[in-house]
Order: structure tokens, then C-alpha cells, then sequence
């Protein structure tokens, strides 16, 4: 589900590109988040500015409840919450493409 909301953030982005090379660098900041979640040291290490990103962003749920269904422990309210946040991801960012793809094709 992830995958499928941040391709549609991507095809936003790339509509709203003048060129090509905007196009391929814009989505890059999406590959730092990881690193700022929970996948790979526990957010109550992390600095408070960061352990406060890092517990509200979208990647964080995500991971914890791929790693609990890998472990098999509980993943709590995580797995409604990634959910939650790939629905509203897609769906923002698909009415965005669809907007821009609208404009683009009328002018």
C-alpha cells in the first residue's frame, strides 16, 4: 500500500516538473525517511525533535507493523494507522495528479 501511495505522490510530482531532471530529484527526499523512522534504532533514542517526526511520519507505522507480523508480536494500533495514512496518501495525492493532468491537458 505504500508503494502504491508514494507512486502516486511521484506521478504528482512529475506532472508538476518543468523538466526532466526536476522530475527525477524531486521524489528524492522520500528515500531519507526511512532512515527517520523506527526501522532501523528505536525512536526513544533519537533526539526529541527528531523522536517526534520520527513517531508521526508515515514510514514509522509501516515498518512496526512489518516487523511485528515478521516476529509475530503484537502490532498494536500500528497496522490501522499505516493503513490509515497510505489511504489518505493515495487519495490526496491521486486527486492532485488528476488535477494537474487536467490542467496540463487543457492548456
Amino acid at each position: 500500500m505504500i508503494t502504491f501511495a508514494l507512486t502516486w505522490l511521484s506521478v504528482a510530482l512529475g506532472l508538476v516538473s518543468e523538466s526532466v531532471e526536476t522530475a527525477s530529484n524531486l521524489p528524492m527526499p522520500l528515500v531519507l525517511l526511512p532512515f527517520l523512522g523506527s526501522g532501523f534504532v528505536p525512536t526513544d533514542s533519537m533526539p526529541t525533535p527528531v523522536r517526534w517526526f520520527a513517531d508521526y511520519q508515515p514510514f514509522t507505522p509501516v515498518m512496526e507493523t512489518l516487523r511485528g507480523l515478521l516476529l509475530c508480536t503484537g502490532i498494536g494500533a500500528n497496522g490501522i494507522i499505516a493503513v490509515v495514512w497510505c489511504v489518505v496518501i493515495s487519495v490526496l495525492c491521486f486527486l492532485w495528479a488528476k488535477a494537474l493532468y487536467n490542467r496540463n491537458r487543457a492548456a
